[in-house]
């Protein structure tokens, strides 16, 4: 790891007379340059030192060079290094180092080679700075010429060496490095943490952290996104929850995270308290933590929320303007997306690829088919962009919900990169929505062969098989996937009351209060009987009992989240539910049915897109 309060101890005495190198117009100029804040102020004061005749003074040429690349402009600090007579050491390394911290590893390369070719002597601050950001394969190279000088032992060193081997996906010689270290310091220790994480290895990163005698933010802020990333939301809150009780000040990064956690939670109150948090203790609003916010309140079901505070979000780039599209769009307000996509178009932005993910999804929900073959073929055509895999699932979805199913079937085959598993599912599932059975049993009998067929394959085809009545073919599957060994995904939904989200499976009976969550469930019913709904049964397994059937939608996990904010919140507040897979017809029907009965709104996060249940009617149109 570079370190800049190193990098500032001056070179070897220079050449010139003792009386000039300390002269109060040295000082004071050097103090000058450390404290500029602009570009304009630093340009003063270089202007001065030419005015004095001290533009080769080592000391000063060193710091004005190194003040010009963190200001962001390298172009004049490379100019001034280029002027430089016999450049040493240092101001070897400051060139490197502003090269490397920009991600410019190339040009931070050839500075180095330049260095050994002029005869100077790199020091281990050289290697601190070359080996920030640098990537796997010369960083290997570099480790041998660390070794075969002896800055391997120096601590900034093996730091940035462990960086290297962790980025580039080699846990176990980072992990060897970080073993060998006599002494584990602060920034070493949050390295390999780092790189644990990065890797999914959160146990061995727990272990590390949690031996830490001190920790700062960077460390904290790796653990909380780690767990994030890992789509382990819960864990990260929990994290986050332990930092403010442990007196550590949150900054802008470990906002990024928890945002992004409670957006994959649907923690809406979680997520209110942090934006206060946010604003409480000043921290900036700028377009990253605004953008977060939209993501986060758009995820959360709360898209009023999420457009107040887009339209707060000064100078809006591309990625702030794809959040709000791309949270009108799972919320199924396709026209509102349409037409903030035409908003950003006319003040100048350019869309990009994840633009015309949104926009694309956006025609899907609303089954513009016309609309979404425009926006297809502008992307190539109009802005030079390839579509990618997911822009071809979108379509795909967007033809078969629409009945397009040969269209679809088409466009997958002409497709340029090899259709995933995911497009080929979205396939399936349009034809069992169709009742198109060749095509389905075709598609599902190409992903078994292939050994492309996951849970959900087998569940589409053995739906196809139940709605057409064919019960040999749905015994066929079952005992296809049986045999595979594959485990059908059960499904979960989560609701969140007071602070607090609460996850329920299908049946499940784990839960405090679930006596009186089931007791609800039965009054539930009885309402619905009284309001002469009659239970889907035909989506169940055939093999079963009606009453067994009925049983079974009964308990599905959206059902009993809904009976838990029954009884948990107050009459007429909106009950928002998170579900990991497809919400289920007879689980919709009877949402609907609910939100008219209890005279609550009740918004349902499902794989697919949001619901939002109103007075017995769905912002789907029960188009999902």
């Amino acid at each position: 790891m570079f370190s800049t309060t190193l990098l500032i101890t001056p070179p070897p005495p220079p050449t010139t007379t003792t009386t000039t190198r300390h002269s109060p117009t040295v000082d004071r100029l050097a103090f000058l340059v450390d404290k500029s804040k602009s570009i304009d102020h630093l340009l003063q004061v270089h202007a001065a030192l030419l005015r004095h005749g001290l533009h080769q003074h080592p000391i000063l040429n060193f710091k004005l060079q190194r003040s010009y690349s963190s200001l962001g402009r390298l172009d004049y600090s490379l100019a001034l290094f280029e002027r430089t007579h016999n450049p040493n050491v240092f101001l070897w390394t400051a060139i490197v180092h502003g090269h490397a911290r920009r991600g410019l590893h190339d040009q931070a390369l050839f500075y180095y080679v330049q260095m050994l070719v002029h005869g100077v002597e790199p020091n281990c601050f050289t290697f601190s700075a070359l080996l920030k950001s640098c990537p796997l394969e010369p960083g290997k190279a570099l480790h041998s010429q660390a070794i075969k000088l002896g800055f391997d032992s120096d601590s900034y060193v093996k730091t940035g060496l462990i960086d290297i081997y962790a980025r580039g996906g080699d846990v176990m010689s980072a992990q060897q490095l970080f073993d060998a270290m006599p002494e584990k310091s602060l920034v070493s220790l949050t390295a390999m943490i780092t790189c644990y994480a990065k890797h999914g290895e959160l146990a061995k990163a727990l272990v590390l952290f949690e031996e830490m005698e001190e920790r700062d933010v960077v460390c904290w802020n790796v653990m909380i996104d780690g767990y994030t990333q890992s789509g382990m939301p819960n864990e990260a809150l929990l994290l986050f929850r332990q930092m403010l009780a442990g007196k550590v000040k949150p900054n802008e990064v470990t906002v990024l995270s928890v945002l992004c956690a409670c957006g994959q939670l649907g923690a809406l109150e979680s997520g209110r308290w942090l934006y206060s948090y946010i604003e409480n203790n000043r921290i900036k609003i700028n377009v990253h933590v605004g953008t977060a916010l939209v993501d986060m309140y758009s995820k959360c079901g709360s898209l009023e929320d999420a457009r107040l505070v887009f339209d707060r979000i000064k100078e809006k780039d591309v990625v702030a303007w794809n959040s709000m599209i791309v949270g009108y769009s799972m919320h199924g307000f396709s026209r509102d997306a349409l037409q903030l996509f035409n908003e950003m178009c006319g003040i100048g932005h350019r869309p990009s690829d994840i633009t015309f993910i949104g926009i694309l999804s956006a025609c899907g929900h609303a089954g513009l088919v016309s609309e979404g073959w425009s926006f297809f073929r502008s992307m190539k055509d109009k802005y030079g962009i390839e579509p990618k895999i997911e822009h071809y699932g979108c379509m795909v979805n967007l033809l078969g919900r629409a009945g397009h199913l040969e269209e679809a079937y088409a466009l997958v085959k002409k497709m340029k990169t090899q259709p995933d598993p995911v497009i080929w599912g979205t396939l399936l599932g349009a034809c069992t929505l169709h009742g198109n059975i060749a095509l389905g049993e075709k598609i599902a009998e190409f992903l078994v062969g292939k050994n492309l067929a996951n849970s959900g394959t087998y569940i589409l085809l053995s739906n196809i098989y139940a709605a057409t009545g064919n019960w040999y073919g749905v015994a066929r599957v079952r005992t296809l996937m049986k045999d595979s060994g594959i485990q059908k995904e059960p499904g979960c939904s989560s609701i969140e009351v007071n602070n607090k989200v609460h996850e329920f499976l299908a049946g499940d009976r784990r839960h405090p209060k679930s006596k009186e969550i089931y007791m609800m469930l039965a009054e539930i019913n009885g309402w619905l009987e009284a309001h002469g709904y009659t239970p889907q049964t035909d989506i169940v397994l055939h093999d079963l009992e009606e009453r067994q059937k009925e049983q079974s939608l009964e308990v599905h996990s959206e059902k009993l989240a809904i009976s838990f904010g029954l009884i948990s919140t107050h009459p007429g507040t909106t009950i928002k539910i998170v579900k990991n897979l497809r919400v289920c017809l007879d689980c919709h029907a009877v949402t609907k049915l609910l939100s008219k009965i209890t005279r609550r709104k009740i918004v349902m996060r499902d794989r697919n897109r949001f619901h939002h249940f109103v007075n017995g009617s769905c912002s789907c149109g029960d188009y999902w």
